[in-house]
């Protein structure tokens, strides 16, 4: 039996109306990240999300004026959430915890494809995805390194001097630097190398 073009547009519709709001727009946004996994930036179209949420493409125009922001917006609602600093009973065991939170956003779904994205589009788009990564992954993780820091000063494992920008900064410069550059994916030892033999010894106080 074929399926004529006026039953399959019917069929969109009538799932369209069925999922209306929050749900649809979840549904939308999920077909964004599958297409991206599979086909990435250049290959997405918003004829395949369409499709791929079961929707029209009008829905999908509606709500997302362009393929870009329809991206950001599919990007920035997967990212894992950072919001509480780990206390395990030391700075080192804390900032580990946190390595290996900032490598779960870094590689999953959502993190994988805002990645692959930055390699494929042009330098103009590749900078608003930039600034998701920064605003979703490595500005959190300052602010919680910050405080795992902050919390080993007033248990005397770090000296007072020793909490700044720039060594805030280290650990996720490290991580997307070997990350992008590298390829590297960040295995378990990689993380305790960094810690141990970079963040310990640049925060341990003078005479340990």
């Amino acid at each position: 039996m074929v399926t004529s073009r006026w039953t399959a547009d019917s069929a969109q519709t009538a799932a369209s109306m069925r999922r209306r709001g929050p749900v649809l727009e979840r549904a939308i946004l999920d077909a964004a990240l599958d297409q991206l996994s599979t086909v990435g930036w250049n290959g997405l179209t918003m004829e395949g999300v369409a499709a791929g949420a079961q929707t029209g493409k009008a829905a999908v125009y509606r709500r997302w004026p362009s393929k870009t922001d329809l991206v950001v917006d599919a990007l920035q609602s997967g990212l894992p959430t950072m919001d509480d600093a780990p206390d395990r009973g030391s700075v080192r065991e804390d900032l580990l915890e946190l390595c290996r939170q900032m490598r779960a956003a870094m590689y999953s779904r959502p993190g994988f494809a805002l990645r692959s994205v930055l390699h494929e589009c042009d330098a103009l788009t590749a900078e608003r995805f930039h600034g998701v990564i920064v605003e979703g992954v490595v500005e959190p993780s300052v602010q919680l390194i910050k405080e795992v820091l902050n919390r080993g000063i007033e248990r005397g494992e770090v000296r007072p001097d020793a909490v700044s920008d720039a060594v805030c900064d280290v650990i996720p410069a490290l991580m997307m630097y070997r990350s992008k550059v590298c390829g590297s994916e960040w295995e378990e030892g990689d993380l305790v190398e960094m810690i141990d033999q970079v963040m310990v010894p640049l925060l341990r106080r003078h005479g340990d």
